[in-house]
């Protein structure tokens, strides 16, 4: 079944095979793959992508993860993505990551949808600290983990080869009494 969030403007919820267009309206761009693991993926790679979305609904145990499809509820469309992954049981610490449609940043969803899911980890999902990593010269990912009050606790230089260079990596993180005792706007 999965877990639905619901925030002001959005709703998360489970990937469906009826996202595949408005997944590959994004996954097809070269400035989303910029920054990610894999290149922009045409629609075979797109529909393979989404088949194992489907099944990420599950947190039951560490290495699990939950992924969420980013909705405008009124239109039913899909504009990004979120996820929350189970790194470590005995530590109680996830990950989260975010992939947006460009259409649809700056103007806060990404921020409201990545809440939403920090809201969820703490709470729900019983974590005691998330993080969040990106590469140093993607300033959208991590301002986004700054908005939330994420604070940067390393600066791991050349620490992979990306994409045919060596790559610089920031990871944020946030404690949950940090997230409870914070400051809402």
């Amino acid at each position: 079944m999965g877990v639905i969030l619901e925030t002001p403007r959005l709703r998360l919820r489970p990937f469906v095979a009826g996202d595949f267009a408005d997944l590959y309206a994004f996954y097809r761009l070269p400035e989303v793959a910029q920054y990610l693991y894999w290149e922009a993926r045409d629609e075979a790679a797109t529909a393979k992508a989404l088949e194992k979305k489907q099944g990420m609904t599950m947190w039951a145990k560490e290495g699990d993860t939950l992924l969420w499809g980013v909705v405008l509820p009124q239109e039913e469309r899909l504009i990004g993505e979120v996820m929350l992954a189970w790194q470590s049981d005995i530590h109680r610490q996830g990950e989260v990551g975010f992939v947006f449609h460009p259409g649809y940043q700056g103007v806060g969803y990404a921020t409201e949808a990545t809440s939403a899911i920090l809201d969820w980890g703490f709470s729900m999902g019983g974590l005691h600290r998330i993080y969040g990593r990106c590469d140093t010269r993607n300033e959208g990912s991590y301002r986004l983990m700054e908005r939330l009050g994420m604070r940067r606790e390393a600066h791991f230089r050349h620490n992979e080869w990306f994409k045919g260079a060596w790559g610089d990596e920031y990871v944020y993180a946030i404690l949950a009494e940090e997230w409870q005792g914070r400051e809402r706007s």
